[in-house]
């Protein structure tokens, strides 16, 4: 087990003993119920076949949910709950991307407490390291993992492309809607991040961003106050997606005026968006939930969240599983997934890391839009495995 598993395990644990609320399957506060403490009409909630054993232990809809402003006043959220799902119960060998800072297997460690017969030997790296680890051990003839759950399309679609993967049933990817989901039911995203423009509101209104990403640099109000951080694998996934939309030649050219029209770098993300909710920059480029992060830290400031439309700054990734060809185990794979996209799962991806839901019943935080009401490039999220490319053209125009 991990470090960060076992650190899960004792957090979940503690709060378990110190007398959290936990109902039993059909409790009046779980997801669908309408008695949420929200303030939307929790009338979702829509029921499974009934195949769920009904003799678990299910924590309360709080337990699922995140804490801080961005949590609070939540309607409940719809799906399908994890007490009408069948029962986990046997050994999963995971191979899990890092990142989240472990979040993603705080759920899992959480299912593990639900159903005392289920049980995970998790694995733990980089994803794309996971993703070749996985294709040579296919190719190899002695799979290792019945799972993979990575946190970016990208790596998803090396394996898928690879042949090492068998298809999800029907009934597992039909509530994500078709964008979010390989071709062949080879894997389903489970949790979305959006590319966004965080801005200082005491600077900029929405209407002095454009909509279009390749207006930025010709933009007056933009000049000079601008961060972004190129080194960043998320950044690295936009740019390739300019690259499959635009060509390399115009986005090495969007790079090179960008950098003429004095933009700063910064490590991370979530530094850029700290800068701009500081007034250090005006605005940045940054995934969704790093402005979600700082607003739920610091309610008063001054950060917004616009976002373009039809291109890659408007691109949405995803986290998401993928069963291993080969797995002996794949009723069991399947329910894994299936609780992944559980209303419960989805309520705490969103309130707990500020994922876009991949579920229609659940809400995202603070106000964004829907996924639905997003307006991605059309372009394969598998196609984002062809990174080196992208790679050798931010080198050229000085990037990387």
């Amino acid at each position: 087990m991990t470090e960060y598993a076992r650190y899960g395990r004792r957090r979940l644990l503690k709060t378990l003993a110190a007398g959290t609320a936990v109902g039993v399957a059909g409790c009046s506060n779980a997801p669908g119920t309408g008695t949420d403490s929200g303030d939307g009409d929790g009338t979702g909630g829509q029921t499974d076949d009934g195949s769920g054993s009904g003799d678990v232990d299910v924590p309360s809809l709080t337990e699922f949910r995140g804490s801080g402003t961005l949590a609070s006043g939540r309607p409940a959220p719809e799906g399908t709950s994890i007490q009408d799902l069948p029962d986990l119960s046997g050994e999963l060998n995971l191979y899990i991307g890092g990142g989240e800072g472990g979040i993603y297997y705080q759920f899992v460690e959480m299912l593990q407490e639900i159903y005392p017969e289920f049980t995970v030997f998790s694995s733990d790296a980089g994803s794309a390291s996971l993703a070749q680890t996985i294709v040579d051990e296919v190719d190899a003839g002695s799979p290792q993992a019945d799972v993979f759950w990575s946190i970016d399309a990208s790596s998803l679609g090396y394996v898928a492309n690879e042949g090492a993967y068998d298809p999800l049933p029907d009934e597992t990817v039909d509530p994500v809607p078709s964008g979010f989901r390989g071709s062949d039911n080879a894997w389903v995203g489970v949790a979305g991040r959006a590319r966004s423009v965080p801005y200082n509101t005491d600077e900029l209104s929405a209407s002095d961003v454009p909509s279009k990403v390749a207006e930025f640099p010709s933009t007056d109000a933009l000049q000079d106050s601008m961060g972004w951080a190129p080194t960043y694998g998320a950044f690295k996934s936009f740019v390739t997606a300019m690259r499959l939309t635009e060509g390399a030649d115009a986005t090495r050219q969007w790079l090179t005026d960008m950098q003429d029209a004095g933009i700063e770098r910064f490590g991370n993300e979530y530094v850029v968006s700290q800068q701009v909710a500081d007034g250090a920059v005006d605005a940045g480029f940054a995934n969704h939930y790093y402005a979600m992060r700082v607003k739920n830290q610091r309610p008063d400031a001054p950060i917004d969240l616009a976002f373009t439309e039809g291109d890659a700054g408007a691109l949405v990734n995803v986290a998401g599983a993928l069963a291993v060809k080969g797995t002996e185990k794949q009723d069991l794979v399947s329910n894994f997934v299936r609780h992944l996209l559980s209303a419960e799962a989805q309520e705490f991806f969103a309130t707990v890391s500020f994922a876009y839901p991949m579920i229609p019943g659940v809400q995202p935080v603070g106000g964004l839009p829907t996924v639905d009401e997003l307006s991605p490039p059309d372009i394969d999220l598998a196609e984002l495995a062809d990174l080196e490319p992208t790679l050798q053209l931010m080198r050229d125009a000085g990037v990387l």
